[in-house]
């Protein structure tokens, strides 16, 4: 079975040689010790959770965290391409679900939008506490995935702010039903920044969908069939990443 995953934030840089002790307190060291019963002996990973990490094997165990000794140092993988989902806001909890999975399946950066249609909307404190679920479920499911790298979440977009940054990206892609042109018959580039467009439940307005072509952004479908907000993301970003 695959060691379990711990984020650590502040691990050193150079991070610690093989065979050194390294400590893991703080929440992470109490959840693996008091909750996990992790002890001596067993083997867990330890990441920064920027493409960094270790594996290490339990020395001592305490009610305040694990004493580790490092057997490895460990690297995310260089991608060529950077994979960016933009998610719009979805009701309940779709949009966490969408988190979930797209980190699960190595997103490098995941922007929340503010869609015309979406039901749900972010404003001043309300905005701020919904961000922190999502960057807290995105830092879970780094950990169950056991992934190095936990993809950035940056503050939510307007429409406007969103067409800014499409126009910077090597290739922005927008999933619609509509769309005659299919995801696999799309070019790639060799290296840089794919940014994926996903529309709320009620979907993207012609409005929208003018302005993101405007700012260069292709219209692209992933399914015969129309695929909930929670789910299109994920499907994309696989068939981006299996190519």
């Amino acid at each position: 079975m695959t060691a379990p995953l711990f984020l650590l934030e502040t691990l050193a840089d150079p991070r610690p040689a093989v065979g050194a002790v390294l400590e893991l307190g703080g929440d992470e060291g109490r959840h693996a010790a008091v909750v996990r019963r992790i002890g001596a002996g067993e083997q867990v990973l330890v990441a920064d959770g920027r493409g960094r990490g270790v594996r290490a094997e339990v020395t001592a165990a305490s009610k305040a965290g694990l004493t580790l000794r490092v057997v490895e140092h460990l690297d995310a993988p260089d991608r060529a391409l950077r994979v960016v989902a933009v998610q719009a806001l979805a009701k309940g909890d779709r949009s966490e679900l969408a988190v979930e999975m797209l980190t699960e399946v190595g997103v490098s950066e995941i922007w929340p939008w503010q869609a015309s249609r979406s039901i749900v909307r972010w404003s001043a404190e309300r905005g701020e506490k919904s961000l922190g679920r999502w960057r807290s479920t995105a830092r879970e499911a780094t950990k169950q995935s056991r992934r190095l790298l936990q993809p950035a979440l940056r503050p939510v977009l307007s429409t406007a702010g969103l067409c800014r940054e499409l126009a910077g990206v090597d290739l922005a892609l927008v999933l619609h039903e509509d769309a005659t042109t299919a995801l696999r018959d799309v070019d790639l580039p060799e290296r840089g920044t794919v940014a994926l467009v996903v529309g709320p439940e009620g979907g993207i307005t012609p409005e929208e969908l003018e302005q993101f072509a405007a700012a260069g952004a292709r219209a692209v479908s992933v399914s015969d069939a129309v695929l909930r907000t929670s789910t299109a993301g994920v499907v994309a970003v696989a068939g981006l990443l299996l190519r």
